[in-house]
């Protein structure tokens, strides 16, 4: 399938191929002719998969296809969790929207709110927003939701799991009741149906991924280490490996402030990200690390959602999530838009529980290597056996899985040098018995 037979006006058309796209992904196939059609649509995408694309542009096309009652006044609104979310969907919307006569914003935390308010008063059509910053520029009387006629909560999810709920009802009761209502999430949990039963009418169910399933493209491996040598161990695999890029995801905050302050003493160039950072350190540190100056990123979960950087070839699990969905979102960062990428999970002992929730979530064990010098004291227990906590969901795989983002795409590979396991290890017994293809998840 092509774009063309999607539907999409020439205007559209144009950027798309501008961007160097020429076929949708499957989420993208299943979601712009279901926003096409005026339905509400309830759609659950991993990150990665070209979702941003498949509401931007139908969204656009909705938008210039009918004629406003009062031109650059606000007709779209996207709510998204976070600061990096927002920017990037803002991106999207003017990328794809550069040959349409259409204004749009972005409004979040973090910083000044005078720009934003100028920008707001001379008018737009489409306000990608956060929560919080939407709230305050509305109590401030500069957003008139009056014409809305589409609204977008992307990552709702996410929204759900950082405590927005309230602030989201507190939205909807500010907006048109005759609106189109357009949701995206990673998966349908109950807590998603919940609230999609409030908001969406009748929607058109999209899904493409079976629930919590990893990429294919996604090599994983565990590391037992005792916790306090986690800190050498993944200096070492940075150095052995002359990794350049890599992504780390810690537990909390002040964990990450430490690791990137202790990883830039070893004289490796490292940067944290996370909520109680400013937007300016945020903003300076993504850009470093996708220009090369950064070598390592640290990043707790909610910071990190929502990053866009092609070709990432590698993210280590520093700490595991407590929450085993977050691994699945971890390692999604990596191995997208058709490249190969690696997944490696420092563990301790102690996270043998998260790990073993893990296991059962994706349906597989996660193949063990030992690094020599850094076996641990008190190994991480073997396996515990495979075993369904209930049944897959109805919705489960309606679409062939693999969908890619419709990125940078060909996965050049020259920046996975040297990103396999390392050369001295040893294979453990724990390894993944099932799998013919050793440790591709």
């Amino acid at each position: 399938m092509s774009f063309e037979q999607l539907g999409l006006a020439p205007a559209l058309l144009q950027a798309v191929q501008e961007k160097g796209y020429s076929e949708p992904s499957p989420i993208q196939a299943q979601a712009i002719p279901a926003v096409l059609s005026g339905r509400d649509v309830m759609a659950a995408a991993q990150t990665g998969t070209g979702k941003t694309a498949g509401f931007t542009l139908p969204l656009l096309q909705r938008l210039h296809e009918s004629a406003p009652v009062h031109p650059h006044r606000l007709r779209a609104l996207v709510l998204t969790p976070t600061r990096e979310l927002a920017a990037q969907v803002a991106e999207s919307v003017d990328t794809y929207g550069t040959h349409l006569p259409l204004k749009s914003t972005v409004v979040f935390g973090g910083v000044k709110i005078n720009p934003q308010i100028a920008k707001l008063r001379r008018g737009v059509d489409i306000l990608v927003a956060t929560p919080g910053r939407l709230l305050d520029l509305h109590g401030q009387g500069e957003i008139d939701f009056s014409e809305l006629e589409i609204l977008v909560l992307d990552e709702a999810d996410r929204m759900l799991d950082m405590g927005f709920i309230h602030d989201i009802r507190r939205i909807l009761k500010l907006l048109p009741d005759q609106r189109q209502n357009l949701m995206f999430s990673a998966t349908f949990a109950n807590e998603i149906r919940s609230l999609t039963a409030s908001i969406l009418s009748n929607p058109v169910e999209v899904e493409v991924n079976p629930a919590n399933a990893t990429a294919d493209t996604v090599e994983q491996w565990v590391y037992p280490v005792d916790k306090k040598r986690k800190g050498a161990l993944l200096r070492e695999l940075v150095i052995d490996h002359n990794w350049q890029q890599v992504l780390v995801f810690t537990r909390t905050k002040h964990g990450a402030n430490r690791l990137a302050q202790q990883l830039d003493k070893a004289g490796l160039e490292a940067a944290a990200i996370h909520g109680n950072k400013s937007q300016g350190a945020r903003t300076r540190a993504l850009e470093g690390f996708k220009a090369g100056k950064v070598r390592v990123l640290v990043a707790t979960d909610i910071a990190a959602r929502g990053l866009d950087i092609a070709q990432l070839p590698q993210v280590v699990n520093f700490d595991l999530p407590n929450v085993a969905e977050d691994y699945v979102h971890r390692i999604g960062r990596t191995g997208r838009a058709g490249a190969t990428g690696k997944a490696f999970s420092l563990v301790s002992a102690d996270e043998s529980k998260q790990l073993n929730g893990i296991q059962q979530l994706i349906q597989r064990h996660i193949t063990r290597e030992y690094v020599d010098g850094f076996e641990p004291e008190h190994d991480v227990p073997e396996n515990a056996p495979l075993r369904r906590a209930h049944k897959p969901s109805k919705h489960a795989g309606k679409a062939k899985s693999g969908g890619q983002r419709q990125g940078n795409s060909g996965g050049n590979g020259n920046r996975n040098e040297g990103s396999r396991p390392p050369r001295r290890r040893r294979r453990s017994r724990a390894g993944s018995p099932s799998s013919s293809n050793g440790n591709r998840a």
